[in-house]
């Protein structure tokens, strides 16, 4: 067995409708995470690659996408030609564990660039993600949002970034990501039951952050970032160095985003400011069978946290009450080639520090302030994964999963109380390919034990399975059908609180009797894809077990009611629709549109609290190139979100509204780089509303009103 060979690879790129060589053509090993791109003879060599079978991706704007596999070593160079499409670049799926591109995979699987989503003017992430369909986010004012997955949120839905999960005490409806979009790359988004790839926490789905990749071999570049939002009059600006050699890798990064408190219509909203500090660094290195990447990540945010319409004010410091982040993320991804097999080892530390600052009656913050609240949440994770050697048309993975995590209490006051959880998961999942159909299979069994210090403990267990099918109906028309199970351990918060939880004023009462949140759910959907039209329909049928819900019990302690955690049977179903035209000759027109539609009920007919309303996306987008400007793009998009009037007994109806946004943008040569510029501006029209997923619903504050922002990014 060779493991130590170290192969190089050419070949050339052509157009394979007038064989003309292809220049610029993006090269890319996923498994290897190595690539390169063809030169103007549409040649192309990648060297340092190791003996085996992997799949290389091919893509380029203008053409399809291709995907096969190739064995190593091999004599021969590698001529392909790609096929002339108006249809986007496909992109590989990293979330799911056999690498596949989109139209590959069984699991449907939502991926999208984070400079795409920032270009329609989302101040941050959390609100880049809810331009995806079946995704929403729960807000508290512009600085925090909690993803939302077809109606199911906080931690029925799992956050992955640098390839660990995110731990940050997400039981909170304040509790925001606590990540930067500076330095991530792609998100992906699995909506539905996730616990055979994940575990515990996947139950609702998966939100997937994909991180910059390093420089090309033996290439270096630099860039820089700023962007300005005239509503808040905030900024976002990042600055990032990468360079490769044959062998090693680095990254860094830094980023620091300032907003003041957001307007609508002639009032600004008093402490929905905050200030969001992020550096990231990588090094990686790489040589014949074996490849590993260590990352870095600090978040550190201030963040105030609005309660009615006072001091009004541009300032950037954030008044009382307000929250004092600091989030740490370290990760080690590694991978060990053998002959025809693979092993793959991922490791992670986070450490999530959270103060919150009660409001004393002047609202102003000093340094010697004490947070009522300080929470220490210290997580160890491990994921282990072996690939097996292909037999014939089937694929297989086997591996095991866990944490270690910790709790601890600093503040003046406990929420919830110090507390150790651990978890191991040992999953088997396949990849069938026959001539037809291919099918997805897995089986996964999980123990999940919480230790609440001098008080109880509590062992969870769960089997979880997934079956799923893709099949080509004709040549354009693709039909996916997923069943899946999965399972949520209940949280420390819902388990053990007990005490006043200031970012949602309410004493909340934990119930250490609950059990096993557990689901099965049946996704349907059907993609037609041709030269010049897409369209798409996804069903789905959510039905959980023991949901655990929080719910009011009509006492008060402190002036606070009181809240009890309980449990019973639920269910959610909806989907979305839509449609791409992009007509011949006019292939630089797009016209887009898009419905969303979730439900969910308790048994009973008890409407399910935070359900998102209806949605109707209607855009219209051009893309362009000339001698001045590439990569040019413009847009108008119209959003509707209907009335939401099945609400949960503690909720008001939320009535519909409509806003209109557009935005231009391109790259231009400035001094001999790329500088790429964008304008955009949303609710155009200053439409004074309140969406249903808004925290600060109940207390009659609107979201933000006509903002303007302006971004220049310029790369070395």
């Amino acid at each position: 067995m060779a493991l130590h060979a170290q192969n190089t690879l050419h070949g050339q790129v052509i157009n394979e409708t007038n064989n003309e060589s292809l220049s610029f053509v993006n090269i890319y090993f996923p498994e290897l995470e190595q690539g390169s791109t063809t030169d103007e003879a549409g040649n192309f060599s990648i060297s340092n690659l190791p003996n085996g079978n992997f799949k290389i991706i091919f893509s380029f704007i203008g053409f399809e996408t291709l995907s096969m596999s190739i064995t190593l070593p091999t004599e021969e160079d590698l001529n392909v030609g790609l096929s002339p499409s108006a249809i986007e670049i496909e992109e590989v799926i990293l979330s799911t564990p056999f690498h596949k591109l989109q139209s590959e995979n069984v699991m449907k699987v939502e991926r999208e660039k984070v400079s795409d989503l920032i270009s329609s003017g989302a101040t941050n992430l959390s609100q880049g993600i809810s331009n995806i369909a079946g995704v929403e986010s729960i807000s508290t004012g512009n600085s925090i949002g909690k993803p939302v997955i077809r109606g199911l949120s906080s931690n029925r839905v799992l956050v992955y970034t640098q390839g660990i999960r995110l731990e940050n005490q997400q039981f909170g409806d304040e509790h925001g990501l606590g990540i930067s979009d500076s330095g991530i790359e792609s998100v992906e988004v699995i909506k539905g039951p996730a616990s055979l790839l994940y575990g515990s926490d996947a139950l609702g789905g998966v939100l997937y952050l994909n991180p910059e990749r390093f420089a090309p071999e033996n290439s270096r570049s630099a860039d820089g970032s700023f962007d300005y939002y005239t509503n808040t009059r905030g900024y976002n600006t990042n600055l990032g160095f990468k360079s490769s050699s044959d062998a090693f890798k680095l990254i860094f990064r830094g980023a620091l985003s300032e907003h003041a408190d957001y307007k609508t219509d002639d009032l600004r909203i008093t402490n929905s400011r905050y200030k969001v500090q992020d550096f990231k660094a990588g090094i990686g290195y790489q040589k014949n069978y074996f490849k590993t990447d260590f990352r870095y990540n600090l978040n550190a945010s201030q963040i105030g946290l609005p309660e009615d319409i006072g001091i009004q004010s541009t300032n950037t410091d954030p008044l009382l009450p307000s929250q004092s982040i600091n989030n740490h993320i370290f990760s080690s991804k590694s991978s060990i080639f053998l002959k025809n097999s693979s092993f793959d080892f991922n490791l992670g530390f986070s450490y999530n520090d959270r103060k919150e600052f009660e409001d004393e009656g002047d609202h102003h913050r000093s340094s010697e302030d004490e947070a009522a609240l300080h929470m220490k949440l210290k997580t160890f994770n491990y994921d282990l994964k072996y690939n097996l050697p292909d037999l014939g048309i089937i694929e297989t993975i086997v591996g095991v999963q866990g944490m270690f995590q910790t709790n601890s209490n600093f503040g003046e006051e406990e929420l919830i109380p110090d507390a150790s959880t651990s978890d191991i998961g040992v999953l088997a999942t396949s990849h069938i390919h026959f001539e037809k159909v291919d099918v997805q299979l897995g089986l996964r069994f999980d123990s999940r034990s919480i230790e609440v210090d001098n008080t109880f403990d509590r062992n969870y267990n769960s089997f979880n399975a997934a079956l799923g099918a893709r099949t080509n109906i004709s040549e354009d028309l693709v039909a996916r059908l997923n069943i899946a199970s999965g399972f949520r351990a209940p949280n420390l918060a819902e388990l053990a609180s007990d005490g006043i939880h200031e970012g949602t004023n309410r004493y909340e009462i934990g119930n250490p009797n609950l059990d096993n949140e557990q689901n099965i759910q049946t996704d349907l959907s059907l993609e037609y894809k041709s030269e010049h039209f897409e369209f798409f329909v996804n069903g789905f049928y959510n039905l959980i077990n023991d949901y655990i819900f929080v719910e009011p019990n009509g006492e008060f302690i402190e002036d606070d009611p009181v809240y009890n955690y309980l449990q019973d049977d639920a269910k959610l179903f909806g989907g979305e629709f839509g449609f791409h035209f992009h007509p011949h000759p006019l292939d630089w027109l797009h016209i887009e549109s898009s419905f969303e539609a979730v439900r969910g009920e308790r048994d009973g007919e008890i409407y399910l609290p935070l359900i998102p309303a209806n949605k109707l996306n209607n855009i219209i987008r051009v893309e362009f190139n000339n001698e001045w400007l590439s990569e040019g793009f413009g847009f108008i998009k119209l959003k509707t979100s209907f009335e939401q009037s099945k609400v949960s007994e503690f909720e008001t109806s939320t009535p519909s509204y409509s806003l209109l946004s557009a935005g231009f943008g391109g790259t231009i040569q400035l001094f001999g780089n790329a500088a790429t510029l964008r304008i955009s501006a949303n609710n155009i029209t200053d439409k004074v509303y309140i969406d249903h997923l808004s925290r600060l619903k109940s207390d009659g504050i609107p979201n933000m009103g006509r903002n303007f922002s302006f971004g220049i990014k310029y790369k070395i």
